[in-house]
């Protein structure tokens, strides 16, 4: 096969790819973030059916990460070895089980138990999609690619914000439950265990694998993410290795720093806006405040995506995330001092925004210089140690909740983390990177 060719080939194959695989990689993170933070909607109802405080929904909510820290990184390194069909299908399967499991807590105890149960079979998920999306597609595009697949974040808001609370207000009775809460949870776990059973089936490990790509397709694309993945960071390194490089670390501290923010949104986000209430005299009906809810979500999507593509066709990376970092910081602490729930919501939608336009663009940072194992590793330590954050946020804003009866604590320490994830990802700059226009 000439060079010619070989291009015409890779450029078709990356464009099924993109249409096969994308959509419905999409529609799996739909499903895996929606039921990792429904829990923010139950809280509505749930707290105070279950007499649970702010600060021990705050502690549950994040002690799901605890469980997905511990598993995050063999999980990763498991992937690379099995394949994803099988792996990805694994966790789908469990983490809609334990999900469904959720309706049927009584209390604190099992809140927590279930929690860190959820966050053991999702571990891995994440980071291995972000892996096998190497696999695929080279590197001038990915950026874009990780946007698109990451919509399926806001999207999960946009479209699962109002799903939820319309399940919590109209499913106390359905299938015996006693409140709509229980009903949600039930519901929302059932169609990742069919999905799973789906990807055993429709997900190609490689691009060598894929049926649906013509031979001459399968072997220019994968001979072109061979050849780049040689050229361009050059001999695979080791698990230990990659682990212990100071960059991973750094880059660790950085994505703590934006899913700081991600977090404290999705699962405190409705309350802050069932607040206002108290604060500026509103009132509002829990699918009024699932419709508001959504609304920085939406407007994140687009903004996320045009970032991403900005930087795919700059080539540059660290000044993107940093910039995005701040602006997110700025916002939030903004929001804290306007007078008024428009003002307020305008101000959160900013913040949004930035936190989701850095995260496409970090998880360029670390595959500038990992690959093969000591990549599944690697992301899966970064993903890890970043979604502590998922922890520590929600419980942290929740114990200051609690002691001062406000949120603008929390969203204090939004701002100071995501400010400090900007200044380190500037660290990252290469001086052979065009600047950010």
């Amino acid at each position: 096969m000439d060079e010619q060719t070989a291009e015409v080939s890779t450029a078709q194959a990356v464009r099924k790819a993109m249409i096969r695989l994308v959509p419905f990689l999409g529609l799996l993170y739909l499903l895996n973030y929606l039921d990792r933070v429904n829990v923010g909607f139950a809280a509505l109802t749930m707290n105070a059916d279950l007499g649970i405080s702010s600060a021990a929904y705050g502690l549950g909510a994040g002690l799901f990460f605890v469980g997905y820290f511990f598993f995050e990184v063999p999980s990763n390194v498991i992937l690379h070895k099995v394949g994803a069909r099988i792996w990805i299908a694994r966790i789908m399967v469990t983490w809609g089980i334990v999900a469904s499991a959720t309706a049927f807590i009584q209390g604190e105890v099992s809140f927590y138990i279930v929690r860190v149960l959820l966050g053991v079979a999702e571990a891995g998920f994440f980071p291995g999609i972000i892996l096998y999306l190497t696999y695929w597609f080279p590197r001038r595009q990915r950026a874009k690619i990780v946007a698109l697949f990451f919509l399926a974040v806001p999207l999960s808001s946009v479209i699962g914000s109002p799903v939820s609370a319309l399940l919590i207000e109209h499913g106390d009775g359905v299938f015996g439950f006693d409140a709509g809460w229980r009903f949600m949870f039930f519901a929302e776990g059932v169609p990742s265990i069919l999905l799973g059973v789906a990807v055993f089936f429709l997900l190609p490990n490689r691009p060598r694998d894929a049926k649906w790509l013509t031979p001459s397709q399968r072997t220019a694309l994968q001979s072109a993410i061979d050849a780049e993945d040689t050229r361009e960071v050059g001999k695979e390194v080791s698990t230990r290795s990659a682990l212990t490089d100071p960059r991973v670390l750094a880059l660790s501290a950085v994505y703590f720093g934006i899913v700081f923010g991600l977090y404290v949104l999705a699962f405190f986000l409705p309350q802050v806006i069932k607040g206002f209430q108290q604060q500026f005299q509103t009132s509002y009906s829990i699918v009024e405040i699932g419709l508001i809810t959504a609304i920085p979500y939406a407007v994140s999507a687009v903004a996320m995506v045009l970032w991403a593509r900005h930087s795919d066709r700059t080539g540059e990376r660290a000044r993107h995330v940093a910039i995005a970092a701040f602006v997110g910081a700025v916002a939030i602490a903004a929001a804290l001092y306007l007078g008024s729930p428009l003002l307020v919501m305008i101000a959160v939608t900013v913040c949004a925004i930035g936190v989701f336009a850095a995260i496409p663009v970090f998880w360029q940072l670390p595959n500038a210089f990992l690959v093969g194992v000591g990549a599944a590793a690697g992301i899966g330590l970064i993903n890890s140690f970043g979604n502590l954050a998922g922890f520590a946020g929600p419980y942290l804003a929740g114990w200051l909740q609690g002691l001062t009866g406000s949120f603008r604590a929390g969203m204090w320490a939004v701002a100071f983390f995501m400010a400090v994830a900007g200044f380190i990802a500037l660290s990252f700059r290469r001086k052979d990177e065009p600047v950010v226009k």
